[in-house]
């Protein structure tokens, strides 16, 4: 038997993986509409034109990959942006931030999420009892809003139950705004801190963020719940960041889910310390490369009130990589 002789017929050519010519050239997006998103849900966006104010329906573009859009971000978008139902646009690109929102979840650097962007201010909301407010809650929001520049206000929910002058006695000093709210009281001096600004309220379940919502935003219709009382939690009751203006048209506040976890993994050594001003001077006499969490720290001999002993306790938390002190 003689070996067949190959022929052309027996040469396989692998065909090219695409006929389609590639190209430098990219879409041209110069005449794209800016906007500014006010709620993510499902992979659709709500954002309202900066030119007329025209609320819109979009969605991420292929360019955008995995870069996430989160409620103030400014977009440019493209497409239908008539705000007709059903009409949908694609949100192209996405504007440098001034600041942003991030927190990761139980300290784990892995797990980094963004809340929102660009706004003016940090309302940390707290009831002063059910559920029980937690300084180690208040100084981690604090680190987070020092840290970008983002003005912090303290806001003290359910005041008729009890005087929060005692919790609030650790930020006397640290030029942090704060404000008391008793159920049902008139807020004409919450509408005056939060007028002409994009303030995101932020604090654990239960607190009464969407109850304030409701109040200051007509037609809001914020759910919401009760705290558990074995647990002394909140129930979820807002499942999205969303951005609402408010009644006077005067300033946005931005309602958050409740969070449980706060972490600060993100957030580096040295800025987690300039969020604590009080110990700055302590710290200048420290010795050189010092952990702040040894025997010869200075702010262990420097340190003595009560109150700046807690804040020092949390501090030290936060540098371990723990969780702060209630």
């Amino acid at each position: 038997m003689t070996p067949r002789e190959l022929d052309e017929d027996d040469v396989r050519i692998r065909p090219k993986r695409s006929s389609r010519p590639r190209t430098k050239d990219r879409p041209d997006y110069s005449e794209a509409n800016l906007a500014r998103i006010i709620a993510v849900d499902r992979g659709r966006s709500t954002a309202i034109l900066e030119s007329n104010d025209q609320i819109v329906t979009a969605m991420k573009s292929r360019e955008l990959g995995k870069k996430s859009v989160v409620v103030g971000d400014i977009v440019k978008i493209v497409g239908d942006i008539s705000g007709q139902e059903g009409s949908l646009s694609r949100i192209v690109s996405v504007e440098p931030r001034i600041n942003q929102l991030t927190r990761t979840v139980e300290d784990d650097a892995g797990m980094e999420r963004m809340i929102v962007s660009n706004v003016d201010q940090i309302g940390i909301v707290l009831a002063i009892a059910n559920p029980e407010p937690r300084h180690g809650f208040v100084d981690r929001a604090l680190v987070v809003a020092f840290d970008q520049g983002i003005k912090p206000l303290i806001i003290m929910t359910k005041c008729d139950l009890a005087d929060p002058t005692t919790f609030l006695e650790p930020y006397k000093n640290l030029d942090v705004d704060h404000i008391q709210i008793q159920r049902g009281a008139d807020l004409t001096q919450l509408r005056a801190k939060l007028a002409g600004k994009r303030t995101v309220l932020l604090g654990h379940s239960g607190v009464g963020k969407s109850t304030l919502v409701n109040a200051l935003v007509d037609l809001a219709n914020r759910a919401t719940g009760d705290v558990n009382d074995v647990t002394g939690r909140g129930r979820h009751t807002s499942s999205s960041a969303l951005a609402l203006e408010l009644n006077e048209g005067d300033g946005w506040i931005i309602d958050t889910p409740g969070v449980r976890s706060f972490g600060l993994a993100h957030v580096q050594r040295d800025r987690v310390i300039s969020a604590f001003p009080e110990f700055k001077e302590a710290i200048e006499h420290c010795p050189r490369n010092c952990s702040h969490d040894e025997e010869n720290c200075a702010l262990n001999s420097m340190i003595t009130e009560s109150q700046s002993l807690a804040r020092l306790a949390n501090l030290r938390g936060l540098l371990r990589g723990g969780k702060l002190n209630p």
